[in-house]
């Protein structure tokens, strides 16, 4: 019989009988008399093989039973995740893990990564554990998301970029990037998917575990869309075709496209926040804007998309600003 204390400050007890280990947990340095209760209790009612398995162990388990569920581009950070894990919680059994071990695990964590990819790892922590040790009660607590006003291109830093890319084989990357897509959308789209002025959205260039690209159905249910394309755009498309190539390129264009013009710097991905707030501020209502941009729920626009653009913003306090003024005349 085997007995350690583990650096959460609990016990760990491990007995070998007729060819089977067993292990208890407690929270104190149990007596003898106690040890042979609780041993006597664990042979009588063994714990599931699967709470043997190592985390390393469970943590592939999970992932390969979720391979054709969840997207390649969250296999892939769930893979680094794990990979990233340090060793001496990776090879412990489930059985050993507790609250406590987990609330070091993610203290320690925060120390060199941000608050969302320290909530990223408790995630698929608490995932796995729930899955294989439901009955395990996790109470961790996380550090705190840093309040971050993001940076919403103006209707100038658009139309500096578009007039810049015209005639380039980026073109319409970008236009459609103004009309909210995804640049993994944009990357899968082909000639059938536009109808007269209508675009329909239902597929995905991604990047899957093994790097290789390949093309999946949008990120969401809400993605499978169809939005309204003026005629300029259409005629744009025909001519030019649509945009052959990767998301990683368009991104690296428009770096340097900002670079030149001297704008700020962002992501494509900003594209979808500058029409969220655009529509937004133009008085379109949340439905109509999720459903363009292929937005799951509200909170995505409440939590980052409701940032009216700094003109329009003035132009709506001038507004307040002559009512109230022609109060007093």
């Amino acid at each position: 019989m085997k007995i350690e204390k583990l650096p959460s400050g609990s016990y760990r007890i491990r007995k070998m009988y007729q060819g089977t280990t067993y292990t208890i947990t407690t929270k104190y340095k149990p007596t003898q008399k106690e040890i042979i209760q609780l041993l006597s209790a664990k042979m009588t009612n063994p714990q599931p093989s699967k709470n043997l398995l190592t985390f390393q162990a469970a943590g592939i388990h999970y992932i390969t039973i979720k391979n054709n569920i969840i997207s390649p581009t969250t296999i892939r950070g769930y893979k680094s995740i794990l990979r990233n894990l340090p060793d001496d919680f990776t090879k412990m059994l489930l059985s050993d893990i507790d609250a406590i071990i987990i609330q070091k695990v993610i203290n320690d964590h925060s120390a060199t990564h941000s608050p969302k990819c320290t909530r990223n790892v408790h995630g698929f922590m608490t995932a796995v554990l729930n899955l294989y040790c439901p009955n395990l009660t996790i109470v961790t607590t996380l550090p705190q998301n840093l309040q971050k006003k993001p940076y919403i291109p103006s209707d100038d830093d658009i139309r500096k970029i578009l007039e810049y890319a015209k005639g380039s084989k980026f073109e319409v990357a970008l236009v459609l990037a103004a009309f909210g897509l995804r640049r993994s959308e944009i990357c899968a789209l082909t000639t059938g998917d536009l109808d007269a002025n209508t675009l329909t959205i239902d597929k995905a260039l991604v990047q899957a575990a093994n790097k290789e690209w390949v093309i999946k159905t949008t990120k969401t249910e809400a993605g499978n869309r169809q939005i309204y394309l003026p005629d300029a755009v259409v005629k744009l498309i025909q001519e030019n075709g649509l945009y052959s190539g990767y998301p990683n390129s368009i991104a690296n264009y428009l770096y340097k496209v900002q670079s030149r013009l001297g704008i700020p710097h962002f992501s494509l991905h900003k594209f979808r926040h500058y029409y969220a707030s655009m529509s937004h501020a133009l008085g379109i209502p949340d439905s109509y804007i999720m459903a363009a941009g292929g937005w799951k729920s509200d909170s995505v626009l409440r939590n980052v998309y409701r940032h009216a653009l700094d003109g329009k913003k003035e132009e709506m306090q001038k507004q307040a600003a002559n009512h109230i003024t022609s109060l007093l005349s």
